[in-house]
């Protein structure tokens, strides 16, 4: 079994930076892709960033581009996602996952039913 632990959120003005963290148990973390993903009130699931086995490669949506970065430490077990410039837009609750059977593909990487495992998710929110 494995389990993800996000933590990292909370309430920041527009322009200012979060780190959000994600803990995974389990002994193969290394082979685990990782994903961010978000939801807005009354809005879809949306892909974040995700994130190759070994950190090598890595895939943005187009609304966070150049704004957020996605790591891995595998030494550690724990996935980020690094935001900065944070907009009123981003306001939502942000899951982690873990997909641990794939082979990495930046196009498949930013569907959800791609993960096998999410987190609890962990509230974001940006004031104007």
């Amino acid at each position: 079994q494995v389990q993800l632990v996000e933590s990292g959120g909370g309430l920041v003005q527009a322009g200012g930076s979060l780190r959000l963290s994600c803990a995974v148990s389990g002994r193969t973390f290394s082979s685990y892709i990782m994903g961010w993903f978000r939801q807005a009130p009354g809005k879809e699931r949306e892909f974040v960033a995700g994130i190759s086995q070994r950190g090598f490669s890595t895939r943005y949506a187009d609304s966070v581009k150049g704004r957020f970065t996605i790591s891995k430490d595998n030494a550690k077990n724990t996935g980020y996602l690094q935001m900065n410039n944070l907009k009123p837009e981003d306001t939502a609750v942000y899951y982690c996952a873990a997909d641990t059977h794939s082979i990495w593909n930046p196009e498949s990487a930013t569907r959800t039913l791609r993960y096998d495992y999410w987190g609890q998710g962990t509230q974001v929110t940006v004031s104007s």
